[in-house]
Parts: structure tokens; sequence; C-alpha cells
């Protein structure tokens, strides 16, 4: 069963970073396309990040200039550098990854940013 943990969410003052990581196991497979989407309150899910299997990476409007995503194609793993955080970045964060039998997402973390 392919299982995806993500973690390093917190609490952080607007202007500060936080880094997250999403570790995968269960599966021999390489993931092909990563992603880390984040859902605040009352919202719908919202696509952060992309980090393609040829290397590509793709952001969200609300993101571009302040976010970066990296993955570790050996570990299987996504991360997310997050700069310049705003009170909007408040969310629950989860990394989404795309396997020869499936979508898999994990449990989420929190990041909340106090103005």
């Amino acid at each position: 069963q392919v299982q995806l943990v993500e973690s390093g969410g917190g609490l952080v003052q607007a202007g500060g970073s936080l880094r997250l990581s999403c570790r995968t196991s269960g599966t021999i497979f390489r993931a092909r396309d990563m992603r880390w989407y984040r859902q605040a309150p009352g919202e719908q899910r919202e696509l952060v990040a992309v980090a393609t299997s040829d290397g590509t990476a793709n952001y969200g409007d609300s993101v571009k200039g302040r976010f970066t995503i990296s993955r570790d194609n050996a570990k299987n793993a996504v991360y997310l550098q997050m700069n310049s955080l705003k009170p909007e970045d408040t969310a629950v964060y989860y990394c989404n990854a795309d396997f020869p039998r499936g979508t898999y997402w994990g449990q989420g973390t929190q990041v909340t940013v106090s103005s």
C-alpha cells in the first residue's frame, strides 16, 4: 500500500519560511508527477505546485516567486520551500503523487501564518 507522509508544517510569523517534506513508502515504483495542494477552512482544495517526472516545476499564481518545489527521485520524496509567507497561506497542505496503479494523497500538514 502506497503511503505519503507530510511533515514540516507549523506556526510561523508573516514573512517567515517553512519547508515541507513528503516521503513515500510502500512502493518500488518511481513517482510520476508529484504535487502540493492546500486547503484553507471553507475553501476548495487549491493546487500549489507541481514537479513533473521530467523535472519541470509549475506553480499557482498566488505562490509564484515565493515557493519552490523540488523532488528527490531516489527517495520518492517531494519538498516545498515556502518563503515570504503571508497569513493567506494558512491552510492544510497535502502532497499528492501519481504512481502506475493510481494517485495517492498524504494526510496533510497544517501551516499557520500569523500576522
